[in-house]
């Protein structure tokens, strides 16, 4: 059998070496089965498909250019490259893939076995459809009512602060406004108080030198 090498299959945008030998690509749906006593039939549920799985086999040689083992080395920079430590989604390029909506993978699997021939080595890779999943953050009930604390407290300082406002103003309004002169008889009640404050005993105001000749006079 005569493989023709075509150059319409891309991995990461490189073309695939060798002779394409096989393409296959499954796609599967996802149904559990169930275990009833007493019953020869085990029900089935349906719950969705599985992610679809290409497999391509390829038949590297040798060519003028290049050993098989250097052309095998392109598959496997596309599989790993150097410091890769984990898989990541790449882009494929396949009329057998598209026909099944398969436009990104994850290089699964990649080996390869000696044929009879010295000069060829048979590679087989096994991709795996690659389907994003979108992930929505949701507020947690906390946060949601800590939210709610949060306005109530501004509301409830807004409306203190607008009472306190309030006051102030009519504070502010009665201090600015004319509201007379004291009386004779206040005024006479704030120099009597103001006097007695004055002849207090916690008020000092005696001499210090008389007052301690007064004591180096006394008698002991």
């Amino acid at each position: 059998m005569i493989f023709i090498e075509d150059e319409r299959v891309k991995l990461n945008g490189v073309v695939l070496p060798g002779l394409i030998k096989s393409i296959e690509v499954t796609e599967t749906a996802k149904v559990d089965e169930q275990e009833v006593e007493g019953s020869a039939t085990k029900p089935k549920q349906a719950t969705g498909y599985e992610d679809a799985k290409v497999n391509i086999e390829l038949v590297i040689d040798d060519t003028e250019s290049q050993t098989k083992y250097e052309r095998y080395a392109v598959l496997r920079e596309i599989f790993r490259k150097p410091g890769q430590s984990v898989p990541q989604p790449i882009p494929i390029v396949c009329e057998d893939a598209a026909a099944h909506g398969v436009e990104k993978v994850i290089f699964k699997r990649l080996t390869h076995k000696g044929e009879n021939k010295k000069s060829q080595l048979v590679a087989s890779l096994e991709l795996w459809e690659y389907i994003p999943q979108t992930i929505t953050a949701a507020k947690s009930s906390g946060g949601v009512q800590g939210s709610g604390n949060a306005q109530s407290s501004s509301a409830s300082g807004a409306k203190a602060s607008e009472v306190s406002s309030g006051l102030g103003g009519e504070y502010q309004e009665y201090l600015s406004s004319d509201r007379g002169s004291a009386s004779a008889a206040d005024l006479k009640k704030r120099k009597r108080m103001e006097s007695k404050r004055n002849k207090s005993p916690a008020v000092d105001n005696a001499k210090a030198d008389a007052a301690l000749g007064k004591i180096a006079a006394l008698p002991y």
